[in-house]
């Protein structure tokens, strides 16, 4: 079984779970950002959702999105506007790094518990009650610094 089709697996079985419905285009818009193996934009993922379904319209995506978001399968790159696919399906409370290399503008996800709890308790010590954090760290990645050298 491909890592894909794991966290296709995995997201039909939370939404089943969770009593929501999982539809053949949220699925389709979640396998899509999968195999995009980057962050990709809304825009981007309505061109190739078009290639099966010529019908679909930018509220068709945006709607799959907020879907996919608060089901916590995707993580939206503020910076870029574009999309990734969550790398731990099932924690939504968990806190995303989001490493982006400014040169290629590869995503990549990290998540660390300990993070996540020094943010929790630097929020409440100013009365704040945190959902969810998402980080995002801008720099270059290993790749691009590899061929840099080279």
């Amino acid at each position: 079984m491909t890592v894909q089709t794991q966290l296709l697996a995995k997201a039909q079985l939370l939404c089943d779970q969770r009593g929501v419905r999982m539809t053949p285009q949220r699925l389709k818009v979640l396998a899509l950002i999968i195999n995009h193996h980057s962050s990709i934009s809304a825009y981007e993922l309505l061109d190739l959702l078009k290639a099966s379904e010529p019908q679909a319209k930018p509220p068709t995506v945006y709607r799959a999105l907020d879907f996919l978001l608060a089901q916590g399968f995707v993580h939206k790159v503020e910076s870029t506007n574009s999309y990734i696919a969550c790398c731990v399906l099932g924690h939504a409370e968990h806190c995303s790094q989001l490493l982006i290399c400014d040169k290629c503008g590869f995503v990549e996800e990290t998540h660390d518990d300990e993070l996540a709890k020094l943010l929790r308790i630097k929020s409440e010590q100013y009365g704040f009650t945190s959902k969810h954090h998402v980080i995002e760290s801008h720099g270059i990645c290993h790749k691009c610094q590899q061929a840099n050298h080279d």
